[in-house]
């Protein structure tokens, strides 16, 4: 815990910076979208290049607002999401925090306290840091999956419509021709397709997949504590004697520490994409489902198709939910 703030406050902070950085980094994340959702063997989906070549793809296809499919439902479910995340952490840390300092008080009055009052920031060790930012990251998600599945909708239904009535492009599922700019669909249609085609669980569809990616927060935040203690430039003495990280270090180590945490789950967070994006029930069903064919269709590498993009656009999101956060 890098505040001592009371869990509200930090709840409030990191929603605020979460969705100031999504809406700065949102074309990103559409882009990583549809490239873990588009199986291709083509080089120009790769890498840097197949950012560049979705970006130009939507531009010419959907145009500007192409890019911005999807804003409101997953800033959204960003808000929900990390505020939650971030109180729940933040209320089990300052328990565990002030039980282990030797608090004889009752557990109930140790979580009235934690609730209300500042604690001191500490860095508990690492298994007990990763099950609070576990458990913080199931109640937050179990709430905005809905949310997060008609994101993953809204951002990669030109890909379906491509799907279903274009057959002939082999290995690149992006046409390159030039076509009208298509109408990005309502949300309540987006809704109304996930109910028809997989009933009311389809607005949980990626859940179980969703599940062991809870630690991935919790990694970030614990690799963000840990790069946060090292002497970055920038870093200067506050009115305690704690030293505070300023803007570049607070943005460098969120940043850094998203990419990190990331890299090690990708392939966990590839399935849940692929299982929310699916619009008949049939389609993939679990994580093997995803795996088998990324490896069928590419080999091991398909395990990481979208990755660089993914890591982009995590490293500009959670550098400015940190840097607006620390703030």
């Amino acid at each position: 815990m890098t505040s001592s703030l009371p869990p509200l406050a930090q709840a409030l902070s990191g929603a605020l910076g979460s969705a100031t950085a999504n809406s700065i980094s949102y074309p990103l994340d559409l882009v990583a979208t549809r490239l873990q959702t588009t199986s291709s063997r083509s080089n120009r989906l790769r890498g840097l290049r197949g950012i560049l070549y979705v970006l130009r793809h939507v531009l010419r296809t959907e145009g500007l607002a192409g890019l911005y499919d999807g804003l409101a439902a997953d800033t959204a479910s960003t808000l929900i999401s990390n505020f939650l995340y971030f109180y729940f952490y933040t209320l089990l840390h300052a328990v565990v925090a002030r039980r282990r300092a030797g608090t004889n008080a009752p557990l109930l009055t140790t979580l009235k306290r934690a609730i209300a009052s500042p604690t001191a920031p500490v860095l508990l060790d690492v298994p007990t840091e990763l099950a609070v930012g576990f458990l913080a990251g199931v109640a937050s998600r179990a709430m905005s999956t809905p949310l997060s599945v008609v994101t993953v909708r809204l951002q990669t239904w030109e890909n379906d419509e491509d799907a279903d009535s274009s057959d002939d492009e082999e290995n690149d599922p992006m046409t390159s021709r030039s076509r009208p700019l298509k109408k990005s669909p309502q949300f309540s249609e987006v809704i109304q397709n996930i109910y028809a085609n997989q009933g009311l669980s389809g607005s949980w569809a990626g859940f179980k997949p969703t599940l062991p990616l809870c630690l991935t927060p919790a990694l970030t935040l614990l690799l963000f504590q840990l790069l946060s203690r090292l002497r970055l430039p920038g870093r200067h003495l506050g009115p305690s004697t704690h030293l505070q990280p300023s803007a570049l270090s607070a943005f460098l180590s969120g940043a850094t520490a998203n990419a990190l945490a990331v890299a090690c789950v990708y392939p966990l967070l590839l399935a849940k994409v692929r299982v929310q994006a699916a619009r008949k029930g049939g389609d993939v069903s679990s994580m093997t489902d995803v795996w088998l064919r990324a490896i069928n269709e590419e080999g091991w590498r398909g395990l990481y198709q979208g990755l660089v993009a993914q890591l982009v656009k995590g490293f500009v999101n959670q550098g400015v939910t940190m840097l607006v956060k620390q703030r």
